[in-house]
């Protein structure tokens, strides 16, 4: 079989070389980078099956080896108290722990691609500094304590328990500034958002993710609607700087500096952490 020349006339019924039919015009290719993962809905569906039971399962071990260590019986423990809120900080750090693992091996086992820049911690856009996004998780910070003053006034969370003595502020503190930034942002925005966003739309990912944000600190705030519609705004806005800048370091650092400002308040307020109000 012979084919033409490259110069040689098209044979009759091809279109000239400049009348080719012309390709779809590429969606933008930093979008399209940003979105392609090599994970999908059904690594999704596993992974929220692996952290309700192993969150269930991680608590009780931990409760059990408190009754055993403390001598305090598990009814006492349920009661409430500051070994209680002990508890379900060391179980929340150690099921971070636990899902940063799983997310690895789901990874290694879809591509062979570093884990870190799979999940999408790149690098940050150029001439953009990072203390950008610091700044800026403290001033949405600033602007969340401010409209929360306007809701649930009236309303105990489940959270405040938490707050209730000095041991367990800084377990908490530790969580909430070396832990929870990092494992969240690397589920919701690192494993969760592309998925979602490639289905759905951009719009969509961020929208639904920022919701699933705010549905998992639902608990903590249950009974105080307000402070959970914030939360998901919070939620919104992390994933939208993500989406805008294509990493999840940058909403890492919005998150970071959300977190720590929240936590230097705290500190400020309570003449460094001695003076506790009640039920706060």
């Amino acid at each position: 079989m012979s084919f033409p020349e490259p110069n040689a006339p098209s044979p009759a019924g091809w279109p000239a070389p400049s009348e080719q039919i012309p390709a779809p015009a590429p969606q933008n290719p930093d979008v399209l980078a940003d979105l392609r993962v090599a994970w999908g809905w059904r690594d999704l569906f596993f992974f929220f099956i692996f952290a309700f039971v192993s969150s269930m399962v991680l608590t009780t071990l931990v409760a059990l080896a408190a009754s055993a260590m403390f001598h305090v019986p598990l009814s006492a423990i349920q009661d409430g108290s500051t070994l209680k809120s002990g508890i379900l900080i060391v179980g929340q750090t150690l099921w971070s722990a636990l899902a940063i693992a799983y997310l690895f091996s789901v990874v290694r086992f879809r591509t062979t691609e570093p884990f870190w820049r799979s999940i999408g911690w790149r690098g940050f856009p150029s001439g953009i500094s990072p203390a950008r996004f610091l700044s800026g998780g403290a001033v949405m910070a600033i602007g969340i304590s401010i409209a929360g003053r306007f809701v649930d006034q009236d309303v105990d969370l489940p959270i405040e328990k938490l707050f209730d003595s000095r041991t367990s502020v800084l377990l908490l503190m530790g969580l909430g500034v070396l832990v929870a930034p990092l494992v969240e942002e690397t589920i919701f925005r690192g494993f969760l958002y592309p998925v979602i966003a490639r289905q759905f739309g951009v719009p969509a990912g961020i929208l639904a993710t920022g919701i699933l944000f705010g549905l998992l600190h639902a608990a903590q705030l249950w009974g105080g609607w307000g402070q959970i519609a914030l939360l998901v705004c919070v939620g919104i806005t992390l994933t939208w700087v993500r989406a805008r800048t294509g990493t999840v370091a940058a909403s890492y650092l919005v998150h970071l500096g959300y977190n720590g400002l929240l936590f230097l308040a705290l500190v400020l307020g309570t003449g460094g952490l001695r003076h506790f109000p009640p039920h706060t």
